[in-house]
């Protein structure tokens, strides 16, 4: 029995009672969002007031929960990271080395056989739900009904062949790509023809809820300065329903800010938004680049409200709020180069240095013990969350071949969440370097990201596109972030690094491949 009693109370460490149900869970992902944007990392960034955004929301989520201060995108741009998050797996294992889905078009990035996150929770009993900017590809249809070869062919008064609803979403209310490039609703700058090839628009589970039957014209619902509203009305929504289920929810919020163009709604409900962004010091940022963050910062607290109000219908005379994880991040680093926006780190979007991967990730869940003001310095990284929603749920991941399979790049992060000593992360290998080269081929750098090297510091090894498309090994760049976060200098030919240049050569040896895995390798 005491083997038995042992394991047991191991893991009742980890997580509630078991009398408690199974937390809800909300992943809100900001587009392009840097770790200066928010004031919950101005003591990490050290902007001035009179520079920094003032952000209460995020404020208030970290200290209600913890703060990383080394937490990455699995990519410096926004497909890859979705596809990973979701996934769990790095997208540079697919097709896609570098770069997003781009064009009107793009086919479906996830495979119907490989097991996604919200899958994952929908067979545990979960509602799930997801509102915002998908991006990982679409299957239209033909007037026949059969499946269109793309855009040109596509009847968008059809249901959709392929959809967030085949990849373990119960419920989607978004559209397809970045917000200025899913539809024509730019003030006339892109005309909404017949012939228009910007975007089908607002999608609902599988409907082009604007179609009009005119070829490509859309009824004109799509309006760019007022999406925060519509994904604000379309969660709350989903939320409802889901509670009067009675089980536990995942809701994805994509948001689309603050991907350029930056079009902040007038107001979210009778909360100012245009004109309102503050900076810490108290003074107007005259900036709607700062008002559409603000926006999300709206959209953070709105959403933390209705869960703080609303009755938990699993637990009788308590609130959602209380056993919901709730996590903020974002899908790549700041779009825009001032280290006001990008903090104290080199580069930005589209670039493995850090400053296109190092990205804000707060989180908060009072009944687990994901709470108190603490701060991680753990690397970590979004396709993580999928091992970590497993062990919060006592259950196994999936397989790592075969039908069914998913997370192999997936790391339980939950003791790390809880704020307890951990082991360190093995390497994290974000991808897509801007400065790599002018093709996509060139761009598909990757970074062996390690904490754990057999030298003391924050170790990064750059190494070419031939990693991502032939498996080998041409190191390019290697800095210790511990004292150079800048990554100004150069330690590949060191002689002093050699031990550690082995040993993340090692770790991308055992990581490479379009069918590799890293999860097996954490002890």
């Amino acid at each position: 029995m005491k083997p038995a009693l042992g394991v047991f109370l191991a893991f009742s460490f980890l997580l509630p009672s078991f009398a408690d149900p199974p937390p809800n869970i909300v992943i809100f992902l900001a587009d392009d969002m840097g770790m200066g944007d928010t004031s919950a990392y101005q003591s990490w960034t050290k902007n001035p007031n009179s520079a920094q955004l003032h952000t209460p929301a995020l404020e208030k989520l970290a200290a209600e929960g913890i703060r990383f201060t080394d937490a990455h995108s699995p990519s410096s741009r926004c497909t890859p990271s979705r596809y990973a998050l979701l996934t769990g797996r790095y997208c540079w294992r697919t097709h896609l080395k570098s770069w997003v889905l781009f064009g009107v078009h793009g086919d479906p990035l996830i495979e119907r056989e490989r097991t996604t996150l919200p899958e994952f929770l929908r067979d545990n009993g979960y509602r799930t739900g997801m509102v915002g900017k998908w991006h990982l590809g679409l299957t239209y249809r033909k007037v026949d009904g059969n499946p269109a070869d793309g855009w040109d062919d596509a009847d968008l008064s059809k249901p959709l062949i392929d959809s967030p609803l085949d990849h373990g979403f119960d419920f989607f209310h978004g559209f397809s790509r970045s917000h200025a490039t899913s539809g024509p609703s730019q003030a006339g700058k892109v005309p909404n023809t017949p012939d228009q090839n910007r975007g089908p628009g607002w999608i609902h589970g599988r409907e082009i809820i604007g179609a009009t039957g005119k070829g490509k014209q859309l009824d004109g619902s799509y309006k760019l300065h007022e999406i925060g509203s519509v994904l604000e009305t379309q969660s709350r929504i989903f939320l409802d329903a889901a509670n009067a289920t009675e089980k536990p929810f995942f809701l994805y919020f994509a948001s689309h800010i603050n991907h350029s163009p930056y079009t902040p709604d007038k107001k979210l409900g009778n909360q100012q938004i245009i004109g309102a962004s503050r900076h810490k010091d108290g003074s107007p940022t005259n900036s709607v680049r700062l008002d559409f963050i603000y926006e999300n910062d709206v959209l953070v607290h709105r959403l933390r409200h209705y869960l703080a109000t609303t009755d938990d219908p699993r637990r009788p005379g308590k609130k959602l709020a209380e056993n919901t994880l709730f996590i903020f991040s974002s899908d790549n680093g700041a779009e825009n180069k001032k280290k006001q926006f990008t903090g104290p780190l080199r580069s930005n979007k589209g670039s493995v240095y850090d400053g296109g991967h190092r990205v804000p990730f707060i989180a908060s869940w009072p009944l687990g013990g994901v709470s108190g003001a603490k701060e991680s310095t753990r690397l970590l990284g979004l396709n993580d969350l999928f091992a970590t929603t497993a062990a919060i749920l006592g259950k196994d991941l999936p397989p790592l071949s075969g039908k069914g399979r998913g997370a192999e790049d997936s790391v339980n992060q939950l003791a790390a969440l809880q704020g307890k000593t951990c082991q360190p992360r093995i390497p994290i290998i974000p991808n897509d370097h801007s400065q790599g080269g002018n093709t996509h081929r060139e761009r598909s750098w990757v970074a062996i990201r390690s904490n754990a090297g057999p030298t003391p510091g924050q170790w990064k090894l750059l190494l070419d596109e031939t990693y991502a498309w032939e498996q080998k090994f041409r190191p390019r760049e290697l800095y210790n972030l511990a004292n150079d976060p800048m990554e100004k200098t150069n330690l590949l030919n060191q002689k002093d690094t050699q031990e550690v240049l082995a040993f993340l050569l090692d770790q991308a040896d055992k990581a490479k491949g379009d069918q590799g895995t890293t999860r097996q390798l954490q002890k």
